[in-house]
C-alpha cells in the first residue's frame, strides 16, 4: 500500500496540480452552503406541504445524495414518530399515498431514480418536495404537481461536495413539519461547526497539525474500516466508507456499535493484523529484512477509523464498548485513528464528523497520487451505459 507523500498535501503548487477541480475549496464552502440553503428554504412556499406531520417520509436520492436521507432518518428517530425511509429508484413502495411526503433530491435534477419516484409520487397524490437545479426535469415535475421545489446555489457541480446545499432545505422543511427538532440556533450552530472544521483542515495547515492530513497519513498504508460508536456516528461511518471508495479509491467497510462490534473485532484475527491469520493475539511483526523487489510489496495492515460522539458526563455502555474495541485493535497491531465530535447539538456534532471524513478521503487521494475528482473508470462506465 502507498505511503502518503506529505509534500503533495502541503505544497500549494502540488495541491493545485493534483486537485484539478478544487475539491478542497469546494469542501470548505460547506458552512456557506448551509447558510445559503437556509435562505433558499426561507423563500420557498413550504406552507404547500401542509401544517401537520406526514404519515411517513420517503427520501428519493442516489449516489452521494443518499446522505440526505441518512441524516434525516437518524435525526427523526430521536424526535418524532414519523418513519423515514430511503429509495434510489422505482418502484415506489405501495404504502405511499396522499398522507405521505416524498422528498426527491438530485443536484442536477436529472438523476433517473429520484425523477421517476417524484413522477410516481405526484401521480399518487403524495406531498412532494424536491431539491436540485432549478432548470431541470425534477423541478418541472414538482411544480406541475403543485409541490415545492428548492433550488441550489451556483457553482455546485458535484453532489459529493454539495451535501449541505442539498440537505439544508430538507432539514428546514422537516423541522417546520415537526419531524425533527431543529430550532434556528441548531442550524446556525451546525454551519459554524462546518466553518470550524474547514479552518482546522485547511490546505495551508501543515501535516503535523492538520487532523485530516494526520488521519490520512495513518490510514494510507492500510485496508481501512470505519466504525461509528452509535446511530449518529454510524451515519458518518457510512459516509466515510463511501468517500474513501469514491474519492480515495480505497475499498472500505463500515459498522455501527453495538451491533457490529463482533464482526469488526473478528477481523483482528485475520491476515491484515495478528500473526498473518494465525489466530494468535500477538501483533503482527513486519520482516525488517524483507526485500520489496524480491519478496513483493509488504502486505497492508488493517486500519480502523473510529468516529466517536461527544463524551458524556458519565461513562456509558456505548463509550465503554468503543474503548474496548479501540484497545483490542491497538493490541492486535491495527492502525487506529479516532475522531471525536465536539460538544454541541446532534446536527452540529454530525456535521463536524461528516466534514472530517470528507477531508480525510480527499487528502488521502491527493497524498497517494490520485485526483480526488476524476476517475477514468467511472467516466468509462458512464460511456458504456449511456443510452441504456
Amino acid at each position: 500500500m502507498p505511503e502518503l507523500q506529505e509534500s503533495w498535501v502541503d505544497d500549494p503548487n502540488e495541491l493545485a496540480r493534483r486537485d484539478s477541480r478544487d475539491t478542497l475549496r469546494a469542501l470548505a464552502t460547506a458552512g456557506a452552503q448551509m447558510r445559503e440553503g437556509l435562505t433558499f428554504a426561507a423563500e420557498a412556499p413550504l406552507e404547500r406541504l401542509g401544517d401537520e406531520r406526514p404519515r411517513s417520509i420517503l427520501v428519493a436520492a442516489a449516489g452521494s445524495s443518499q446522505i440526505v436521507g441518512d441524516v434525516l432518518r437518524v435525526l427523526a428517530e430521536s424526535s418524532s414518530s414519523v418513519p423515514v425511509a430511503g429509495r434510489t429508484n422505482v418502484p415506489l413502495p405501495g404504502f405511499v399515498g396522499p398522507l405521505d411526503l416524498v422528498i426527491a433530491v438530485s443536484l442536477s435534477g436529472r438523476a433517473p431514480g429520484p425523477l421517476a419516484i417524484a413522477t410516481e409520487a405526484a401521480r399518487r397524490g403524495a406531498a412532494l418536495l424536491s431539491v436540485g437545479a432549478d432548470d431541470s426535469p425534477l423541478a418541472d415535475v414538482t411544480r406541475q404537481a403543485r409541490g415545492v421545489h428548492i433550488g441550489i446555489g451556483r457553482g455546485r457541480d458535484s453532489s459529493r461536495t454539495s451535501v449541505w446545499s442539498l440537505l439544508t432545505p430538507v432539514l428546514v422543511a422537516a423541522g417546520r413539519l415537526g419531524v425533527v427538532d431543529l430550532p434556528e440556533e441548531a442550524l446556525q450552530e451546525a454551519s459554524r461547526a462546518l466553518d470550524t472544521k474547514a479552518e482546522e483542515c485547511r490546505p495551508s495547515s501543515e501535516s503535523f497539525v492538520n487532523p485530516a492530513k494526520l488521519a490520512a497519513a495513518t490510514l494510507a498504508p492500510t485496508v481501512p474500516m470505519a466504525l461509528g460508536d452509535g446511530p449518529l456516528m454510524g451515519v458518518a461511518a457510512a459516509r466515510a466508507s463511501a468517500v474513501l471508495a469514491r474519492t480515495a479509491r480505497v475499498p472500505a467497510t463500515y459498522g455501527v456499535l453495538p451491533d457490529h462490534a463482533s464482526q469488526v473485532v473478528a477481523c483482528f484475527d485475520g491476515p491484515f493484523t495478528a500473526g498473518g491469520g494465525q489466530g494468535t493475539s500477538s501483533p503482527r511483526i513486519d520482516d525488517i529484512f524483507a526485500d520489496p523487489f524480491l519478496d513483493g510489496p509488504a502486505q497492508p495492515r488493517l486500519g480502523l477509523l473510529m468516529l466517536r460522539d461527544a463524551p458524556a458526563a458519565e461513562p456509558t455502555p456505548s463509550s465503554a464498548l468503543a474503548d474496548a474495541v479501540a484497545a483490542e485493535a491497538d493490541e492486535a497491531g491495527c492502525k487506529v485513528v479516532e475522531s471525536v465530535a465536539a460538544q454541541a447539538h446532534p446536527l452540529a456534532r454530525l456535521a463536524g464528523q461528516l466534514a472530517m471524513v470528507d477531508y480525510i478521503a480527499t487528502y488521502l487521494a491527493i497524498g497517494t497520487g490520485i485526483d480526488p475528482s476524476v476517475s477514468p473508470h467511472v467516466a468509462n462506465l458512464r460511456d458504456r451505459t449511456r443510452g441504456r
